[in-house]
């Protein structure tokens, strides 16, 4: 009777929804999900400080010319325009 409790109790240490390799799984699922985190912070910075420069109060004229040619699609005579595929 021993014997079959410790085969259980070491079975379900191991293999067991809270056992070791669910724990291991679950550390692995947590390192990914820190590494999108900061990339997805990163990207939320960047996109803040662009915003920032579009804002009334702080207006950098240079970003609004480039959001407006790049929505309208346009440019001067004198530029070459550059299309990048990818």
């Amino acid at each position: 009777m021993g014997a079959a409790a410790l085969v259980y109790f070491g079975y379900h240490t191991i293999q067991g929804e809270r056992g070791l390799l669910a724990w291991w799984s679950l550390r692995h699922e947590i390192r990914e999900a820190e590494t999108t985190l900061a990339r997805v912070e990163e990207q939320k910075l960047t996109l803040e400080r662009r915003t920032q420069l579009l804002r009334p109060d702080s207006l950098d004229r240079d970003m609004l010319e480039e959001r407006a040619r790049l929505m309208l699609n346009l440019g001067r005579e004198s530029e070459l325009t550059v299309i990048e595929r990818r």
